[in-house]
Parts: structure tokens; sequence; C-alpha cells
């Protein structure tokens, strides 16, 4: 097209946010996030995925072109595994598709559901909505799965505590490894904490259930879990107006699914183990301002958001980008149910400037990876979104 020409437009329902061709180029599809109003939890329209159907040509698209598939089946359930983050909503209306991956066939996207914990699969076909699967929540009480749960204790303690992880997807993206294809996911976390509704709150601040909590004193201590950002949508698992469960937001960690979204495989602990042998002194630091060690610890930690697999030099690897720290964790994906560390990289410069920009590479939220086939300089090649 001429810069400028629109050569067709339709119309979706609210706040498209990813939109992904399939790698046959029949049809676009859309993740439609439909966000509550950050004034008014009345104002929150159902998130839905859309499919544009390119197969009869963008000169020729119309609204007859789009299918749009929703949530309404579930009702005020929540699958299995997955949550409703706002008290009294269907999932239809708490939906928020947020990342769109797409089998190699371009038969079967993978939609990910951030807030609600959730992968929703669809049938490019038959344009249908095929299933909708929670990732279920971490147990951070199991060896191998602690997390640094305070930033005012004084240091790097990274530790098992009594709490699970909402594992809430952002970026996720389909590879195929042996005839078979997995789905690897950024389990970043997020909140909805708004002026119109907040479900965010401080351990510290709970009234928890003495008798699943009999050391709820010393847990709630600022050093150990007090500091920790939790929701206070779930947990109260008997209703009678204390918690039974901590939930944090994200797992901290990148996860392998299968195709049909089983948990085959989670990075537990290592990127906060990783970071706290590579960069100890700026360790879960946040993005925009250098000098804050431990600042993202009560927080979602270094926060993995992006997300890529690529072959290069005759081996899978997966590139996971850390959005606080910074930096890139890259796994060999040949064995897709035990991924191997490779390697941590980062070039962020922790002497420079974060507001004055001298502080090099920011906060990675998107990656792409070109093959050394499709690369101008016929390397492989890892292009990212800082």
């Amino acid at each position: 097209t001429v810069m400028g020409e629109p050569k067709g437009a339709v119309e979706l329902t609210a706040q498209p946010d990813m939109i992904k061709f399939t790698p046959d180029g029949n049809y676009v599809l859309t993740a439609n996030e439909g966000e509550m109003s950050e004034e008014s939890a009345e104002n929150d329209p159902e998130g839905t995925i859309g499919l544009i159907d390119l197969t009869g040509g963008i000169d020729t698209l119309d609204q007859s072109d789009v299918t749009i598939l929703d949530f309404k089946a579930y009702g005020m359930e929540a699958p299995a595994g997955a949550r409703i983050g706002v008290p009294g909503v269907s999932f239809a209306v708490d939906a928020e598709p947020e990342y769109i991956a797409v089998s190699g066939d371009s038969m079967t996207a993978w939609v990910a559901m951030q807030e609600q914990s959730a992968i929703a699969i669809v049938d490019i076909a038959s344009k249908s909505l095929k299933d909708v699967v929670g990732m279920g929540y971490k147990d951070h009480s199991a060896e191998g799965n602690g997390l640094d749960a305070s930033n005012r204790d004084g240091g790097i303690n990274i530790q098992t505590w009594p709490v699970l992880g909402m594992y809430h997807p952002d970026s996720i993206y389909a590879y195929e490894v042996g005839g078979a294809t997995y789905i690897v996911t950024a389990n970043e976390g997020d909140s909805r904490d708004w002026d119109g509704f907040s479900e965010e709150e401080r351990v510290k601040d709970l009234t928890l259930d003495p008798t699943v909590f009999p050391n709820a004193e010393e847990l709630q201590m600022d050093e150990n879990l007090g500091r920790l950002k939790t929701t206070t949508s779930n947990g109260d698992t008997d209703g009678d107006g204390d918690f039974d469960e901590i939930y944090s937001y994200g797992a901290r960690s990148f996860s392998v699914l299968s195709a049909t979204g089983e948990m085959l495989w989670d990075s537990g602990d290592d990127f906060e183990q990783i970071t706290a042998q590579r960069i100890p002194e700026n360790f879960n630091s946040t993005n925009d301002e250098n000098g804050s060690f431990d600042d993202r610890s009560d927080d979602k930690g270094p926060e993995p958001e992006a997300i890529t697999v690529g072959t290069a030099f005759g081996t899978p690897y997966v590139f996971i980008g850390l959005e606080r720290v910074g930096g890139i964790m890259i796994y060999d994906f040949s064995t897709p149910t035990a991924p191997a560390f490779v390697d941590y990289i980062t070039t962020r410069d922790f002497a420079g400037n974060a507001e004055e920009g001298t502080a090099g590479d920011l906060a990675p939220e998107g990656f792409a990876f070109i093959p050394a086939d499709q690369s101008p300089n016929g390397q492989p090649l890892l292009v990212t979104g800082n």
C-alpha cells in the first residue's frame, strides 16, 4: 500500500492488544484485552479473541470476515487452575487476552490470559475456542521454588515461603521440537490496582487464618513476607473473612507447556539465583533507576516478560527478557521437558543514569529471532525491544 492509504478496516471489541498473522498469511488474530477502566470498575468490557479471515484478499475485506470468540460459556466460574480476579463478575468480563502464539502449520493458536493465569486454545480452521486451560499455582514452599519476598530484608534472601505464585503469563511462544509443539511462557505477573478497583495488598495488611498460619506475626514482619504484594481477590477459601492462602504475582520464571496446556517444566527460582550470582550488587533492581538494589523483591522480582525460541548453530534456544533488572536468560531447548541454562547476558550499564539514557538497554519487552538463512549478515540474530 502507499503510505497513508489504508487498504481496509474492520471493527473488533475493546482494546485489541497483540495482533498476529498466522505463518501462512491467511488469518490475523487479535487479543482484545478489554481492560477495566482505571476510574470505574463498572466499565469493564469483555475480553475476546478476534480472527480476521484474509483468504478472500485485502481489497474485499469487510466485517463478515471477522469472527469474535468470547468466554461467555464459562459463566461465573473460572476454568480449573485459572482465576477470576474481580469478585462478582463473569469469567468473560474478567478475561483479558494478552499475547498470541501460533503453530507452524497455522492450525492452532494459544492466547495468554495474563490476569486469569490461563491459556486459551483456538482452532483456527473451525474459528472456534477449543479450550481454556488454567496454569494452576506455583508452590513457593517447595525446594527450588524459593523467592526473595522483601525489599527490606537487608540483602539477597531467596528462600521457600508458604506462598502460591500466580503464573500470570505475558509473552508466549510456540515451537516445534522432535515433531511436537511446545508452548513457552514468560511468567511476569500483573495486578489490577486502579482508582476504581484494587486487589493489591501487602501480606502484613492481611488477616491471616491463625490455624493455617500459627506464626502469622513472624511471617508478617517486613523482613519476611510482610512486604510481599498479594491479592485480596483470592485466598479466603472458607469465606470467614481471613486469608487461608497467600498469593504472589507472577512466578519469576518461564514455563514449558504441552500443546494441550499441560505444565511440563518450570525454571523454579533460577532467575533470582542466577542474577544473585552474576550481578549481586544490583539484584532485583528496578528498570528506571540505577542504585535500586533489592527494590523489586516485594513485587515481581526480575519480572520475566519477553520470550522467544530460535534455532542457532543447530541448537534450539529459549530467550527470556527480564523487564526490571534487565538482561536476557538463554536456555538450551533441545530437551523441552528439561531445558538447560546456557547463559545470562546483560548490556545494562548500572553505572549509567537510567533517566538520562546512559544506562544501556533497559526493560526488554519484546523479542524477534531471525534465523541465519533469513539474516542480513548470515548469522542468527536476536532483536530486542527495550
